[in-house]
């Protein structure tokens, strides 16, 4: 029993594991997430923007739903794909969850494998009420097992109805399958590695969670293969912002030196590029971060995020007013992109130059009506508001700022100051009333966790 509980417990935790996982916010990944679902959300009858791609940093093979309409993809599983067409799969797979309802029906799962466990929590009692000490104990390992077996089963049935429906999407999008064959397979290789293997261990498959690769395939293959779309590679400029991505992705998370190594400088093509910048602006060599950033731009000088790399390394690199044009124009060219927006925003505040301010408000207010929940961005805004001695929205700022980092007590104090110093029934005075009732009500739910 405790060990089935424990089992539970740990399923339980992975439907939210977002929580213990950092995510990385990137307005290009973001961008590529966003073009490479849209035809999958389509023709599954959703609205593009109805569901969230997030990025999280976890360097396993992995992507989940969870919250809803929240789709999680692992770091890792970029670095393992070779393709924008294995990482739409993987989407497509995630929405087939999305569809199905699977994360709200996960009671129905959970529920027939309690009530076996405890049937036989009874059974078992009454058997050592008899004095049958070894009935009662096999009672209960019976049960446990039934119920474990229960709820498995319904796992795997879930991941089958989502691969069919990913399959579904792909091919009224006119996407190939291929990709999703590939990263299978790739699954797969990763099952030989840790010796996960149906023939020789007969039980492996009833403790799955999810169907056997090998069975996964079999069907999936013969599904796709004979779909219009098998042959049709991806747009080729959606793989070449895929591989860029990839390879940005690397140079971010990586050691520098094993990103030197997987991209040695010899190599001169964009990706090996982009991962070198990023490998040394980490180490430092700040010049030699510009150089190479500045060979890309060079190539494609209209690219708003090599000059996002550009603005950035210069800022981080204490040359703030030298960040400014460039950041500027990314900014301009990608229609106000908020997490570009920002650090622009920033760039203006780190020149200390007041009349920089005026210019830096404007675009960070332009920035959180688009994206709320960046809290980088708030905590820019209030410096502005604090400089020009706005006190009251320095703090509503302040306020949300904590409340998104879960410190709750500092957002109702920061809530609660600037509804005292706001005028009576503005949009502003009643946002400091949400955060301090948000922030309360959070606070005594985690009591009553406890």
């Amino acid at each position: 029993m405790a060990r089935f509980t424990a089992m539970l417990a740990a399923l339980a935790l992975c439907l939210q594991p977002a929580a213990a996982q950092s995510v990385l916010r990137d307005a290009e990944t973001e961008a590529l997430f966003r073009d490479a679902a849209a035809p999958i959300f389509v023709a599954a009858g959703f609205n593009p923007k109805a569901v969230d791609l997030v990025l999280l940093n976890d360097g396993s093979i992995n992507a989940f739903v969870a919250g809803g309409q929240m789709i999680f993809i692992h770091s890792g599983l970029i670095g393992a794909a070779d393709n924008v067409n294995e990482l739409q799969g993987v989407i497509a797979h995630e929405l087939g969850h999305i569809t199905g309802g699977h994360i709200i029906r996960y009671d129905e799962g959970l529920k027939p494998a309690t009530g076996i466990t405890v049937l036989s929590l009874l059974l078992g009692g009454l058997a050592a009420a008899a004095g049958s000490a070894d009935a009662a104990m096999g009672v209960f390992m019976a049960g446990q097992q039934a119920a474990l077996g229960k709820f498995l089963s319904f796992s795997r049935a879930q991941e089958s109805s989502a691969d069919a429906a990913g399959a579904q999407f792909l091919s009224k999008a006119g996407i190939s399958g291929r990709g999703s064959i590939e990263f299978f397979k790739k699954l797969q290789n990763q099952e030989f590695r840790y010796g996960y293997n149906a023939s020789a261990n007969p039980d492996a498959e009833f403790y799955r969670t999810h169907p056997m690769t090998s069975d996964r395939l079999a069907t999936l293959q013969d599904t796709y293969s004979q779909d219009p779309a098998w042959n049709t590679p991806p747009p080729a400029e959606l793989q070449a912002r895929f591989l860029r991505v990839k390879a940005k992705l690397y140079g971010y998370l990586a050691d520098p030196q094993s990103t030197l190594r997987a991209y040695p400088e010899y190599l001169t093509d964009v990706p090996a590029r982009y991962a070198r910048a990023y490998a040394f602006h980490k180490e430092a060599f700040a010049d030699k971060a510009l150089d190479e950033t500045k060979a890309l731009i060079a190539q494609d000088p209209h690219n708003p995020y090599f000059l996002e790399l550009e603005g950035q390394i210069l800022l981080e690199s204490g040359r703030p007013k030298e960040a400014i044009p460039p950041l500027r124009e990314a900014t301009a060219l990608t229609g106000n992109e908020p997490l570009i927006a920002t650090t622009f925003g920033h760039a203006l505040i780190a020149t200390e130059d007041k009349d920089n301010f005026a210019e830096a408000e404007k675009v960070l207010r332009a920035a959180v009506v688009r994206d709320r929940d960046n809290p980088f961005t708030w905590y820019q805004l209030g410096v502005v508001y604090e400089a020009r001695g706005d006190t009251a929205r320095a703090r509503l700022a302040s306020a949300e700022q904590q409340l998104m980092n879960m410190r709750l007590a500092e957002a109702v104090r920061s809530a609660e100051a600037a509804e005292a110093a706001l005028p009576k029934g503005t949009p502003d005075w009643l946002r400091a009333q949400d955060i301090a009732m948000s922030a309360r009500a959070t606070m005594e739910r985690q009591k009553k966790s406890r």
